[in-house]
């Protein structure tokens, strides 16, 4: 049977007794309904993962006991960052859930033109938190003991200016009207980066913009995908391709 997986924030150490609470504590006691000595794994994002038991099992509160340090790896020798336009809710939710399960590094979420949520400063740091738990989660799941990170929102300008226009590595926009296919991109020899539109698209200066910067622009094939079909199918066949599926 197939272990219960937990993030917990902060460094593990092996004979060390650790305590869960809120979400955690409550989706282990009320959900899965585990009781003391039920079997876990902890993992803390440093790498590796902990055998570990429930200690002590009290209204909102478990008590873990930390075992042996298993330094297991699933993270794939491609390293992905995804800079998608930021989309409503649930599209945006669904992409930072199947990008972390398939293996995106960095997640960096990018407002642009046609983005049609607009986030004040406050709005962004409960946005970011809130993508960072469906990571958390998603890793939970999936077994990936590293989180990826996620980025504060930023303009699509700040980011081809930033990073994404001086960093190595291969950078593909992905665009219904690309001239280059998924065969023509070589290995990449150091990071791939995935830049991806919201729901109306990138602006055709926002593309010039983007290829300026060094991105190639890439066509998945005859039809208009959806910003999260775009995201999820090109990362899939990218780690196909270059990574580890």
């Amino acid at each position: 049977m197939r272990l219960t997986r937990v993030y917990v924030e902060g460094p593990l150490v092996s004979g060390k007794r650790v305590k869960l609470e809120g979400n955690a504590a409550s989706h282990i006691t009320r959900v899965l309904r585990l009781r003391v000595g039920a079997a876990l794994v902890l993992f803390d994002g440093a790498g590796g993962e902990y055998e570990a038991s429930i200690d002590k099992a009290h209204g909102g509160e478990v008590i873990v006991a930390v075992g042996v340090h298993q330094p297991i790896e699933r993270e794939s020798p491609l390293r992905l960052t995804l800079a998608q336009g930021v989309s409503r809710g649930e599209r945006m939710d669904l992409v930072v859930q199947k990008a972390t399960e398939l293996g995106v590094a960095q997640f960096v979420p990018v407002l642009t033109e046609r983005s049609v949520v607009r986030l004040s400063a406050q709005q962004s740091d409960r946005k970011v938190n809130h993508w960072r738990a469906i990571a958390i989660a998603a890793c939970e799941q999936c077994g990936r003991n590293r989180l990826p990170s996620v980025a504060a929102p930023l303009a699509l300008r700040d980011f081809l200016e930033g990073d994404a226009g001086t960093s190595p590595g291969t950078r593909l926009l992905l665009s219904p009207v690309g001239t280059a296919a998924l065969n023509d991109v070589p290995r990449p020899s150091d990071s791939l980066t995935v830049l991806v539109g919201p729901e109306g698209g990138l602006t055709d200066e926002e593309e010039h913009a983007a290829v300026t910067a060094g991105f190639t622009a890439l066509r998945l094939g005859p039809r208009v995908l959806r910003t999260e079909t775009t995201a999820i199918a090109a990362l899939a066949l990218l780690q196909r391709m270059f990574g580890d599926l």
